[in-house]
């Protein structure tokens, strides 16, 4: 053993059936000790002779692995729903954790790595949250704490599990909750190390925190559950932040059913394990919505949610229920949400920018920018694929229809819109100078110089609705007279052509 290298000990309460087990001890063995002396702590809780030959036969293969039995017989109960934790087994499980930090202590080890044992670790986890040089850090990872759920970190912000910042005295709507909640998960899913309120089952100590007095004892006038939030708590008195890490996730073995991922996160075989690695050309839609509760909103979403990752959407001074249909049809999908109180549209271009800026924010691959009454036609779920993972092109122009009724569009001198292929889709290059057309209406939905980039031409083909009842032509003519009187950034026969009575149309086939 080099003298430069720390000594750590990795440490943990194990209690777990053989099949969980397993892998979770195959994960340890593969632990990188460039820069490391790893030494283990088992306390052996099994009620499972066979868990306990495990804990036996790994120690029998390995360097200093040091096993304690409980001597006790306690009966834990976990099932595809969720696990169950009584007060007896919370503050046992405390106790354990307490022994092994006061071990650690008392070896003088330079940093303790607590982990539960149904988790399972990248190689370099240990070395590379040592490099992050917290006292006290996570690595993150993800769960569905109930059936059917939405994937949570095991990360949270203050109090028991609250995952949105909220100051003292300040009222939020559920909206605003949501959005902020949105906000706090969508940081996870980026690279990164992050300061938290909350954190546990696989953190890493220094012994400047453990020689603070950090520990899992019960703070007895303190009701929240659980052994971790007594912790964190406490080391947040005793002035130590809590961090979580987010660039190699664990892997969560919560049930008997996520065994099915074991082999893919230990070998790698894929790139993604449901949410817990960055998925690979991620499509992020990006969307301006205002007053859109009586039309084609619901729809358009609905649509989209088949093939997209993210949403970005710019409510522009909505007084309906825009919002709340935004929030409950892409339920399931990370949503970045900025509110405006008042309406920009009178300036698109300031409108646009916004709706970029925003957008660039969230780190996109590919960004679609579509409007609340623009929907692909049927193919373009599966079809997508093929562009995203095409490496040629960085530009994705699309032919849009103005639809003039459910089931035709129109087409005549004035409107030949789906003559033209436009662009929709774009790479996402940071290096890239984007530059805007400077106009106050027509200015847009992209940067105008896009066309620098590689290009290409799709055959997939966009139905826009927002001229397809009377009502809503007749609004936008009259919007067009207010904002563009003199035609200055439109066409004036086109606009005037908005109120013919019989228009040519076509019907759309697919």
């Amino acid at each position: 053993m080099s003298e430069f290298k720390k000594r750590v000990l990795v440490g943990s309460p194990v209690h777990q059936k053989p099949s969980i087990l397993e892998p979770f001890l195959r994960s340890l063995q593969r632990l990188a000790c460039n820069t490391i002396d790893i030494h283990f702590f088992f306390i052996d809780d099994n009620e499972n002779n066979e868990s306990s030959a495990m804990l036996t036969s790994f120690q029998e293969k390995n360097q200093n692995v040091k096993i304690e039995s409980s001597q006790l017989a306690d009966v834990y109960l976990r099932d595809e729903h969720t696990h169950y934790w009584n007060d007896r087994l919370v503050w046992k499980v405390a106790g354990f954790k307490n022994h092994i930090i006061n071990h650690c202590l008392e070896e003088k080890y330079d940093y303790l790595f607590l982990i539960d044992s149904d988790l399972l670790l990248e190689p370099e986890t240990v070395e590379h949250l040592i490099q992050t040089e917290k006292d006290i850090i996570s690595e993150v990872f993800w769960t569905r704490w109930q059936p059917n759920t939405e994937l949570s970190p095991q990360v949270w912000l203050m109090d028991e599990y609250t995952q949105w910042e909220q100051r003292r005295g300040e009222v939020l709507t559920e909206d605003e909750k949501y959005k902020r909640h949105m906000e706090f998960i969508n940081k996870l899913k980026e690279k990164g190390v992050y300061e938290v309120g909350g954190l546990g089952a696989c953190t890493l100590l220094s012994q400047k925190a453990l020689e603070k007095g950090v520990n899992f004892k019960q703070i007895k006038n303190l009701s929240f559950w659980g052994e971790d939030r007594h912790f964190c708590i406490r080391a947040a008195a005793l002035g130590i932040p809590l961090y979580v890490d987010t660039h190699m996730p664990a892997f969560h073995i919560y049930r008997d059913s996520d065994l099915a991922y074991v082999d893919e996160f230990m070998t790698k075989e894929k790139t993604q394990v449901s949410a817990k690695e960055e998925k690979k050309n991620k499509l992020t839609l990006s969307m301006i919505v205002k007053n859109e509760g009586n039309r084609y909103l619901k729809e358009a979403l609905e649509k989209h949610k088949q093939y997209i990752d993210e949403a970005v959407i710019i409510d522009d001074g909505s007084t309906d229920n825009t919002v709340d249909i935004c929030l409950e049809t892409l339920k399931g999908i990370p949503i970045h949400l900025v509110r405006n109180e008042h309406s920009k549209f009178s300036n698109e271009i300031e409108l646009r920018k916004q709706q970029w800026e925003e957008t660039i924010k969230r780190n996109p691959e590919w960004i679609l920018n579509l409007d609340a009454d623009e929907i692909f036609e049927s193919g373009f779920a599966t079809g997508v694929k093929e562009i995203l993972d095409q490496e040629e092109f960085d530009v994705v122009c699309f032919r849009l229809y103005d639809f003039w009724n459910k089931t035709h569009y129109r087409e005549d001198e004035y409107w030949r819109a789906h003559f033209v292929y436009r662009p929709f889709l774009i790479r996402y290059k940071k290096d890239f100078k984007y530059i805007w057309k400077e106009t106050p209406q027509h200015c847009g939905r992209l940067p105008e110089n896009v066309f620098e980039l590689k290009s290409m031409l799709s055959q997939w083909r966009i139905k826009h609705f927002g001229w397809a009842d009377k009502e809503a032509r007749v609004a936008k003519y009259k919007r067009y007279a207010e904002l563009d009187p003199e035609s200055r950034y439109g066409w004036h026969e086109q606009y005037v052509s908005i109120l013919d009575e019989s228009p040519n149309l076509v019907r759309w086939t697919e």
